[in-house]
Order: C-alpha cells, then sequence, then structure tokens
C-alpha cells in the first residue's frame, strides 16, 4: 500500500464539509459523519483500554475489533460498499458467549467502574452506543446494511460483559447499583 496521506492539511474542510470516500462532499455536521466520530472516539477508548494489562485473548480480541470498527468506518464512508459481513457478527457472539459463560448471572445493574481497565471499556460500551443510535439516525437518510447495525449492536454488548469481566480481574468486584443507596 502506498502513501495515503502525503498531507494532512488540504483546507478543503474549512468551509465546513468534507469529502467521503467516493469523492461526494458533505457537511461536516451531517448523520453520517456524526457516526464516523463516535466510531473513531469507540476506537480511540478501545486504544486506551489496551494501554492497561489485560489478559492476552482480550487483549487480542479488542485489536480484532479495533480493525474491524476501521472496515465499518469504510463501509460508513463510502456509500454502497460493503466491508462488515456475517462472519464478523457471528465472532462477536461467539466471543459474547464465551466470556459471559464465566461469569456469574445478573441479578443487579452494574456501575460502571471497577477498576481503570473495566472503568474504560465502559466507556468504549457507551460510545459504542452512542455511535449505534446515530447509526440508525443515519438509516433514515441512507441505506444502511443491517450487518452494520447488528455489529456495533454486538459490540457494545460484548464490551458489557469485557468490562464486568475485567472487573472481576486480581479479586475484583463488579459495583452494583443500590437504589436506596444515596445522600438525602
Amino acid at each position: 500500500m502506498g502513501h495515503r496521506l502525503s498531507k494532512i492539511y488540504t483546507r478543503t474542510g474549512d468551509a465546513g464539509s468534507t469529502g467521503l470516500g467516493d469523492g461526494q462532499r458533505v457537511p461536516k455536521d451531517s448523520a453520517r459523519i456524526r457516526l464516523l466520530g463516535a466510531l473513531d472516539e469507540t476506537n480511540a477508548w478501545l486504544g486506551l483500554l489496551l494501554t492497561h494489562s489485560l489478559p492476552d485473548a482480550v487483549r487480542q480480541e479488542l485489536v480484532a475489533v479495533q480493525h474491524m470498527l476501521f472496515d465499518l468506518g469504510a463501509e460508513m464512508c463510502i456509500p454502497g460498499h460493503a466491508a462488515i459481513v456475517d462472519a464478523d457478527i457471528t465472532w462477536l457472539e461467539e466471543r459474547l458467549d464465551q466470556h459471559n459463560a464465566t461469569l456469574p448471572p445478573l441479578k443487579e445493574f452494574i456501575l460502571p467502574g471497577g477498576n481503570p481497565a473495566a472503568a474504560h471499556c465502559h466507556l468504549a460500551r457507551t460510545t459504542c452506543r452512542r455511535a449505534e443510535c446515530l447509526l440508525v439516525a443515519l438509516s433514515r437518510e441512507a441505506a444502511v446494511r443491517p450487518q452494520a447495525l447488528a455489529f456495533v449492536n454486538r459490540l457494545s454488548d460484548l464490551l458489557f460483559v469485557l468490562a464486568r469481566l475485567l472487573s472481576r480481574a486480581d479479586d475484583g468486584q463488579e459495583v452494583l447499583w443500590q437504589p436506596a443507596l444515596r445522600e438525602r
């Protein structure tokens, strides 16, 4: 692959538009660009999560997810392009089932936190949920493949399960919601 970005600034976006992968110009605040920003932010949170000490399998999975998020970004940047496939969703579901099987059943809501890695995983999860909302909004304006919608939905679920797993690492505990526990 040759050089993709030989010059970082182009001045073409100074008036508030940006170019999609197919060359069309769109407003920087369009639904598609807001979605791309949320996907990028999710990926950045995953990058921060990867700076923590993590189980090797989780680390490998998160790196794979980062690449898949770039694939999804490419799909969203080039209308009509398909990058996320059914196998990607199945892969997420398999990881989800595998990790969830090691956790006790949920009886209460979990508060974000537990330890820094779990907290960063929760941030990635909430940003992924925002990306899902933005993807749904985009689907009202433009064609969005069902695989893209399923992918972000499963990814946020996987990040929730991974946050639970990471909270329990090194004999840690999940932070359970106690509705009556608040200062009055």
